[in-house]
């Protein structure tokens, strides 16, 4: 696409405004911290306020996390989805699961939260509140992996201030991975102990978890050997837009992947499994904790302006990465 035009730099995009938002090498073993053991099973008394500080609020946004996911989990394993609706186009799709995860998500919060707001991305949730908070929630990113049985979905949980994400938390129920992090600090993954190398073996006791600090991509940052993930968009006109794009991506980096969940995408990447990341049709509940903890490993996120037929999006990559994929993407 030629010379790409100069890029912002975002730093967890502030409600209100334009919406998309140790050693190197992986993960490093840490402490404890947010996690999925029998405490953050059990909800709080009914009632319970939570205070404002990042922890407490983080703490919560991992139980709503939680919470959700794991009803997702039943219905991803032993049920199914009878009520699919399309949204956009006949290719974006919405079932009951994504509004039930939402609806109980909101619940929640606004049980411990009740002055906060909340967007929401199904059926135009969008309440401003009164705290100056206000919580971003994606109930189910990867509807369609999840009506297809592709277990490649996460729930995405983030409450924002006048001045961006102050706290984000994304759950793959089905690997068992809890992302979070807070502004100013590092961001973690909790997994089962059992996790060798970043991935799952088997296991015949019960689960045990450990919190991992982490640190973004360990690979050289040269281009030729960049594994990117990308996504795209539901209408046709843009996904050829898209293909042209991508078109010449390929044959200048090591590879490409599109797994179709943005969140778990962002996750991905500063967990180090991918290089970079871009994406134009992002919403504010896909990035809205994903690019903060992108922004904790020391990762660029960069505003992808609009061209025509490509929409608004953003490209996640190591600093020295972002200029020449911007000269491919942007």
């Amino acid at each position: 696409m030629g010379a790409a035009p100069p890029a912002r730099v975002l730093v967890s995009e502030a409600p209100g405004s334009k919406p998309g938002a140790g050693e190197r090498g992986g993960v490093a073993d840490g402490g404890g911290g947010h996690g999925l053991g029998e405490s953050s099973k059990e909800e709080p008394s009914d009632g319970l306020l939570v205070g404002d500080s990042a922890e407490e609020l983080l703490n919560l946004a991992v139980q709503a996390a939680h919470w959700s996911g794991a009803v997702l989990r039943d219905r991803f394993l032993y049920g199914k989805d009878a009520e699919v609706e399309t949204k956009s186009t006949p290719t974006d799709l919405v079932s009951e699961a994504d509004r039930t995860s939402q609806r109980h998500i909101r619940e929640k919060l606004a049980l411990r939260r009740p002055q906060d707001g909340f967007l929401g991305e199904e059926d135009d949730d969008d309440e401003p509140g009164t705290s100056g908070l206000r919580w971003v929630v994606d109930p189910l990113d990867g509807t369609v992996n999840f009506l297809f049985r592709i277990p490649q979905w996460c729930v995405s949980v983030a409450v924002r201030d006048d001045l961006g994400t102050v706290a984000g938390a994304i759950y793959d129920p089905i690997r068992e991975e809890l992302f979070t992090v807070v502004r100013g600090g590092k961001a973690r993954m909790r997994c089962p102990v059992t996790y060798r190398r970043g991935w799952p073996v088997p296991s015949m006791g019960p689960r045990k978890y450990t919190e991992q600090t982490l640190n973004g991509p360990a690979r050289a940052p040269e281009l030729s050997s960049a594994m990117v993930a990308t996504g795209f968009a539901y209408d046709a006109r843009v996904r050829a837009a898209q293909a042209q794009v991508l078109a010449g991506v390929i044959p200048r980096v090591r590879d490409i992947r599109r797994f179709g969940s943005a969140a778990l995408d962002l996750a991905w990447t500063a967990a180090g499994r991918y290089d970079a990341y871009f994406e134009r049709t992002v919403k504010p509940w896909d990035i809205a904790a994903g690019t903060l903890l992108c922004e904790a490993v020391g990762l660029q996120v960069v505003e992808l302006p609009e061209h025509k037929d490509l929409p608004w999006g953003i490209l996640v990559a190591p600093p020295v990465l972002c200029e020449p994929l911007l000269e491919l993407v942007g």
